[in-house]
């Protein structure tokens, strides 16, 4: 940085300080303007939850989420798959499982727990879509309680989201905002069994959303169901994006 370099950050170290823009390139593409040779890759669902909240934002300015992730063992790294593959292959021959990556069996489990646990009782991966989305959205009284559930997939995370929202919100009206959002494909037929699915997500640049339904529990409420592969928009290709725009300065 010192000797002019710009530098797109993926860890978490630089995400929350005011000096660094924190960027989804579709929602505050315009905030790598004011990079000091640092700018910030946002976490994974994080990114993969604003790339469908962020439009109805816009139209309907969300007021509250409540959330439920089922992430991926990639997200561990490639010893989360390595994890995962020798239990199944352990169960499958009658053996005792392994532990090392994940406190419990990861295979054919469900954990609510990624990353460290807060005196909150929250983990500190919950409280990044609320501290996140604040700062990429520029939306200070957003407020986002979530669950983050660490499931037997090898890539892809998926995201249950339940957004009251500041204006009255229809299926119809949430279906046409998301037909012109960049970056997200709509895919939301449950009469024929269409909706985003982990196992087609993976190794595919885009988001996609469905499930689109009246939340019966909020006034101007609705909840969805998205998509999206950790890897590419929920890092990798968020992060080149941020670096393209960077280059054009």
């Amino acid at each position: 940085v010192k000797a002019g370099a710009v530098v797109v950050d993926n860890s978490s170290a630089f995400r929350m300080d005011k000096d660094v823009p924190l960027v989804i390139p579709e929602i505050n593409g315009s905030d790598v303007k004011r990079h000091k040779g640092i700018i910030a890759n946002p976490n994974c669902t994080t990114a993969i939850t604003l790339m469908a909240l962020y439009p109805l934002h816009k139209a309907f300015g969300v007021k509250r989420i409540f959330a439920s992730t089922y992430q991926a063992v990639s997200g561990s790294g490639a010893q989360g798959i390595i994890e995962l593959e020798q239990q199944i292959k352990a169960l499958a021959n009658g053996r005792k499982v392994k532990k090392a990556i994940y406190p419990h069996q990861i295979a054919f489990n469900a954990l609510p727990h990624v990353d460290a646990f807060l005196n909150s009782g929250y983990t500190k991966e919950e409280m990044k879509l609320e501290n996140e989305g604040r700062k990429i959205m520029h939306h200070a009284r957003f407020k986002a309680s979530s669950t983050c559930v660490r499931i037997p997939v090898y890539r892809a995370h998926s995201i249950a989201v339940n957004a009251e929202f500041s204006k009255p919100v229809s299926v119809s009206a949430a279906r046409r905002v998301f037909n012109n959002a960049p970056g997200l494909d709509l895919l939301d037929d449950v009469k024929n069994n269409v909706y985003p699915l982990a196992l087609n997500m993976a190794e595919k640049d885009n988001c996609a959303v469905g499930r689109i339904r009246k939340d019966c529990a909020m006034k101007n409420g609705l909840s969805f169901w998205v998509v999206g592969d950790q890897i590419l928009k929920g890092a990798a290709l968020n992060a080149v994006q941020i670096a393209e725009l960077a280059a054009k300065g």
